[in-house]
């Protein structure tokens, strides 16, 4: 059954059932029968988007834009085939990433070369390009006319350098893809989110990623819309333990610079005792074997990022 997720000011979530439920969210910003959707998740989304925009009375001719955060393909991957199914919307998305999009080959072969040829096939379908003439590049202040409504692109780097948020001025919210963290509807605590960064390969960039955390709060927004996953508010209080836990993922990643080897794995091990005690920071309710699950696949790709990027950044001491 199609579950949308209904917000003030005509936002909507939709859970894009991405690998498992509650993983991806695809947003709907609707004004006058004009629709931006925020992030696609990968190419079997489109029949739940397709059902979504019907439920809500709308056409595929009413998508005015598809706006990617970036162009990691659990945020990009359906852009292709929604492109084609909306014969109205422009692709937005960073300059960085305008090109992968038209000419998509080099970016799902090098998800082929992490996950294996068949699986990233399985995730991901066939690299399916956007006409260049249907893209728009959009850099940091550029704004989308949504029928009156004004969209504002913000370059938000440190998780990628391809990465935008996008600010609705009407509702104040911020679509913020990955650089304000995720945060599981599982985790919350009487309706009390908590909020894990993203690390993962290959372009992380902690100072960065600091500032960009600091860029949206400046803006003080009610909520923050987040692909993992959908709307969250107390976004100061998320923001604080954001920068927090940043500092802290790159601690544990300093203390096994030197591990050799085992170093990926014990980066791995680190991250579990760090999320032991957020765990009874937070007041978790699920049983540790139940809410590790929920963040097993995000600290392995963590790991993986903080790995790489001890590899690629200076010591912080």
């Amino acid at each position: 059954m199609l579950e949308l997720l209904r917000y003030d000011y005509s936002i909507y979530a939709l859970d894009a059932a991405y690998i498992r439920p509650q993983l991806a969210a695809i947003h709907f910003i609707v004004e006058n029968d004009q629709v931006a959707i925020v992030d696609t998740a990968s190419y079997t989304s489109l029949p739940r988007v397709l059902d979504a925009l019907q439920s809500l009375k709308l056409t595929p001719a009413n998508v005015a834009y598809v706006f990617l955060t970036h162009i990691h393909l659990d945020h990009a991957g359906g852009a292709g085939v929604m492109m084609q199914a909306f014969p109205e919307a422009r692709l937005v998305v960073h300059p960085r990433g305008a090109a992968h999009m038209a000419d998509p080959t080099k970016l799902f072969a090098a998800v082929g070369a992490v996950y294996g040829p068949e699986a990233a096939r399985r995730l991901y379908g066939d690299p399916t390009p956007v006409a260049a003439e249907r893209i728009i590049a959009a850099s940091d202040g550029d704004t989308l006319d949504l029928a009156g409504r004004t969209l504002t692109c913000l370059d938000t780097p440190g998780h990628a350098r391809h990465h935008l948020c996008l600010r609705d001025t009407r509702s104040g919210g911020i679509f913020t893809g990955d650089i304000f963290g995720m945060s599981f509807r599982e985790l919350d605590v009487e309706g009390r989110p908590s909020v894990v960064p993203t690390t993962s390969p290959t372009q992380f960039d902690p100072p960065v990623m600091h500032a960009s955390v600091d860029r949206i709060l400046s803006y003080q927004p009610e909520a923050v819309f987040m692909t993992h996953f959908a709307r969250v508010s107390d976004v100061q209080r998320l923001g604080a333990d954001l920068h927090r836990l940043i500092d802290a993922h790159v601690a544990v990643a300093e203390r096994e610079r030197d591990s050799g080897p085992e170093r990926e794995a014990r980066i791995v091990e680190g991250l579990w005792a760090l999320m032991d005690a957020e765990a009874a920071r937070q007041g978790w309710r699920l049983a540790p074997e139940q809410w590790r699950e929920v963040l097993r696949s995000d600290i392995e790709i963590n790991a993986q990022g903080l790995h790489y990027w001890l590899d690629h950044a200076a010591p912080t001491s």
